[in-house]
């Protein structure tokens, strides 16, 4: 069994995303998954631009775009859980933003009406069981990751895939002290570890463990006062 995880951060593994994906990997890695982790940064998948949907109607499921996104559609295909991870951007970094429009060979369109939506289903040949969005910001509220979360629960909505929750740390910068967690912040790295071993074991993360991942490290006024000084 496997999990793929793909970090959009630009900092890669020196952002704050890189921290929290990595705890969620161990956790995913000791309730018995292998896991493969890639950086967008470093393949740079290329934008969807065929304008013809090619890979539904011409080539289904085959991406007509050749680049290193190629060889890594089998991964995606053989892994059973899909993790997409990236800072809030406006909304998005670029290539994040790519890999998720070059998901679409993962579709299969037919079509059927769900709670009142029209949805596709997962191609024949992917493994794809649950998708997972784990996203940092830097400002206060969570309100600033809904635009993620709904791009990222669209997709597996979309494919019939479960979507299994929005892993999310607003100001994550103060989980940390001169690049080590805080007190606070390791408690909540233990929690992003173990919703890991849950995100194994059920479809979905425990909602009170979200909660907790994301929950505020001070209030909202002194965190503006903070920020404008």
């Amino acid at each position: 069994m496997k999990a793929i995880a793909f970090n959009g951060s630009p900092r890669m593994e020196r952002g704050y995303t890189s921290r929290l994906l990595s705890s969620l990997l161990k956790g995913i890695q000791s309730a018995g998954y292998d896991t493969e982790l890639f950086y967008t940064n470093t393949f740079s998948p290329l934008p969807c631009t065929c304008g013809s949907m090619h890979c539904w109607d011409i080539e289904p499921g085959i991406c007509c775009m050749k680049d290193s996104m190629q060889p890594i559609y089998q991964k995606i295909k053989e892994s059973e859980i899909l993790v997409l991870a990236a800072p809030v951007y406006i909304p998005l970094p670029g290539e994040m933003q790519n890999l998720i429009n070059r998901l679409c060979p993962m579709i299969d369109p037919v079509l059927s009406i769900v709670d009142g939506r029209t949805r596709a289903k997962l191609r024949a040949g992917w493994k794809t069981e649950k998708i997972l969005l784990v996203s940092t910001g830097g400002w206060w509220e969570k309100e600033n990751f809904d635009t993620l979360i709904r791009i990222v629960r669209e997709l597996a909505e979309n494919a019939s895939v479960v979507f299994s929750g929005a892993l999310i740390r607003p100001h994550v910068h103060l989980m940390f002290d001169r690049g080590d967690p805080t007190d606070e912040g390791k408690e909540i790295l233990l929690k992003v570890e173990e919703a890991g071993c849950e995100l194994v074991r059920k479809e979905t993360i425990d909602d009170d463990l979200l909660k907790f991942i994301s929950r505020p490290l001070i209030s909202h006024e002194t965190f503006v006062e903070m920020w404008n000084r």
